[in-house]
């Protein structure tokens, strides 16, 4: 079995409020739930009005295809309009 822990911090200029933020952020996790099976939720940030950091996991009985869906939510992320990816960590769980 192969594991990775993908975390992510994001910005979300259009945000005035947390509730704008909230939604964003709900809107981005479970749409990486849904398209890649991932393991996905907001791990810091939370107090701020227009950055969030997330977390996702991923486990596949290869590395291949753990990497393969790295990649595929990274991709997700770089699409998203309403957010801006400033920083993310890889870490393979051996």
């Amino acid at each position: 079995m192969h594991a990775v822990a993908f975390e992510v911090e994001i910005r979300i200029p259009a945000a005035q409020s947390l509730k704008d933020r909230r939604q964003v952020v709900r809107s981005v996790v479970d749409g990486a739930r849904r398209r890649f099976g991932v393991s996905a939720a907001e791990v810091g940030g939370q107090d701020t009005w227009q950055r969030a950091t997330l977390g996702f996991a991923i486990a596949a009985s290869e590395a291949r295809l753990a990497e393969e869906t790295l990649d595929a939510v990274d991709r997700f992320l770089w699409s998203r309009p309403d957010i801006e990816v400033l920083d993310g960590r890889t870490h393979w769980l051996v």
